[in-house]
Parts: structure tokens; C-alpha cells; sequence
């Protein structure tokens, strides 16, 4: 299943989030990492202030719950494919979302 997020303009640089709580239940976020797809569609990891294909990922955060990224830039009529992977719980299981985040000129 794929989510999306509000269109951003190229030039803004914004917050976007991921609330997982429902997946959750009672587990807790230990670990969050973020991806975007290159231009070939290989999915490639972000670090702080890491641009891929043109879309900046200026670094995140989490809560127990939430997953929050930072993005600039990005290349207008563009829709990106971002990626959040969190470790969760005692075992430290893994699961990830893939976001479409659609670039506008707005």
C-alpha cells in the first residue's frame, strides 16, 4: 500500500509524517531510516542533507510513534517515492511505508 503526502513546491522546505501507532499497538519506534528513489527507481538511502534525483532530505525525527522527515528542493511535475523504514518493539522487527511526495509550483 502506498500513501500520499500534500504536494510541496519546489522551493519550500517542509515537514511531512508518518503516524504508525495503529500499526504499533503497544510497541514503540526504536529506529527510523528514510529512502528515495533515484532516477532509476532504485531505491537509495537518506542521510542529513542528502539529495537524490533533485529532492533534498534534510534530516529527520521520531516520537514513539511518529516518524518526521524534512524535504527541500525537488523538481516541479515530479511525485517522488519516499520510503520509512522503523525498527519497532523488543524483537526489533522492521516494517516500511512508501509515500508518493508530489512536487508543484504552487
Amino acid at each position: 500500500m502506498s500513501l500520499k503526502w500534500n504536494p510541496k513546491d519546489p522551493d519550500a522546505k517542509l515537514d511531512y509524517s508518518i503516524d504508525w501507532s495503529r500499526f504499533l499497538g503497544s510497541e514503540t519506534i526504536s529506529a527510523v531510516s528514510w529512502f528515495i528513489d533515484d532516477a532509476e527507481g532504485v531505491k537509495t538511502a537518506a542521510s542529513a542533507v542528502t539529495t537524490i534525483n533533485g529532492l533534498t532530505f534534510e534530516g529527520g525525527t521520531n516520537s514513539n510513534t511518529v516518524a518526521l522527515a524534512i524535504f527541500s528542493g525537488g523538481t516541479n511535475n515530479t511525485a517522488y517515492t519516499v520510503t520509512c523504514a522503523i525498527t519497532f518493539g523488543s524483537d526489533q522487527l522492521v516494517s516500511e511505508r512508501k509515500i508518493k511526495l508530489p512536487i508543484r509550483e504552487q
